[in-house]
């Protein structure tokens, strides 16, 4: 699912830097999440927790965050 529209960031690019060991900053140095309108930070900030080294790799498999709800409406 796309987490950052106006970047158009996926939860499985996040989730792939994440479990490279990339903090949410670096993540978002690196491919621009959270970056524009801010809409997106929460559900990002979420995906790289649940995806950090120390998580199993299921766990990207859990129920999509609200906010991509809501953005797949606009």
């Amino acid at each position: 699912m796309i987490v950052c529209v106006c970047k158009r960031v996926s939860d499985h690019q996040i989730a792939r830097h994440a479990r490279a060991g990339m903090s949410f900053d670096d993540i978002q140095m690196e491919l621009g999440v959270a970056t524009q309108c801010g809409r997106c930070e929460d559900c990002a900030r979420g995906v790289v927790a649940q995806c950090s080294v120390g998580q199993p790799i299921a766990a990207l498999h859990r129920a999509p965050c609200a906010c991509a709800e809501g953005a797949s409406a606009r």
